[in-house]
C-alpha cells in the first residue's frame, strides 16, 4: 500500500485541491472565520488559506493504478 500526503502531489493538483478545500472551508466555517478575523483584526484571506491547508491534511487520498 502506498501512503501519500498533500506535498507528494504535483503542483497543479495541489492548487486544484487547495482551491476546493478553500471553498469547503468557506461553506462550513465562513461566518465563524469572518467574525474571528473582524474581532481580532487579522487578515481574512490568510486565515482562509491556513484553514484550507489544515483541511487538506485531513483528506484521504485514493489512487487507481
Amino acid at each position: 500500500m502506498i501512503y501519500l500526503n498533500f506535498t507528494d502531489l504535483n503542483e497543479e493538483t495541489q492548487e486544484r485541491l487547495l482551491a476546493n478545500s478553500k471553498e469547503e472551508v468557506k461553506e462550513k466555517y465562513g461566518k465563524d472565520i469572518i467574525d474571528y478575523a473582524t474581532k481580532h483584526n487579522t487578515n481574512l484571506d490568510k486565515m482562509l488559506d491556513e484553514e484550507a491547508l489544515r483541511n487538506l491534511y485531513s483528506y484521504s487520498y485514493v489512487f487507481n493504478i
